[in-house]
């Protein structure tokens, strides 16, 4: 079902039993059968079988999405391949990285890939939770079935069945509001 609104351009192929939403833009990608395409763009990207992308997803060049995967709503992808049953549920940046399968991308979580003169990898085991509004600052590794806490801004290579937490401890000034302003 291709609905109303629709722009496929280039060497694009759509596979069987699809759902390509109103909005979406497909330009030079496949998309495999049993795929939703919820008002996302998707440009020079492979998405296999039963993968679900939207709604707002923008899919850059050089993805590679395999079966059974979710790239929720408000999700960048660029340069990254992501295994078999691994979401991005929603609102992340996903540049320049290799998920394993059977991830879990809490929400806000961004790799930082660029640092002002290189792109550098993100790679992330089999089985990792990254938890939400997480920072994950390439060139960087996380093992396989490890947990990152949420809002952690990781900087060194995780090992698997780790759990790595980074962040700065909360300070309350109670009164302050009144005595300074």
């Amino acid at each position: 079902m291709i609905y109303p609104g629709v722009v496929i351009e280039g060497d694009s192929i759509i596979g069987s039993n699809c759902i390509i939403g109103p909005g979406s833009y497909i330009k030079n990608s496949s998309i495999g059968d049993n795929t939703c395409v919820y008002s996302s763009h998707i440009f020079d990207s492979v998405i296999l079988n039963n993968v679900s992308v939207g709604p707002y997803s923008f899919i850059r060049e050089g993805v590679n999405v395999s079966s059974y995967c979710k790239i929720g709503s408000f999700v960048e992808v660029k340069n990254s391949s992501i295994d078999s049953c691994s979401k991005v549920p929603h609102l992340s940046y996903i540049g320049d990285s290799d998920i394993g399968s059977n991830v879990n991308i809490g929400a806000g979580v961004v790799t930082a890939n660029f640092n002002g003169v290189n792109k550098n990898k993100t790679s992330i085991g089999d089985g990792a939770f990254i938890g939400s509004n997480s920072s994950l600052i390439a060139p960087l590794s996380i093992g396989s079935n490890s947990v990152i806490g949420a809002s952690s801004c990781i900087t060194d290579d995780v090992l698997s069945d780790s759990l790595s937490i980074a962040r700065s401890r909360q300070v309350n000034k109670n009164g302050y509001y009144k005595k300074n302003i």
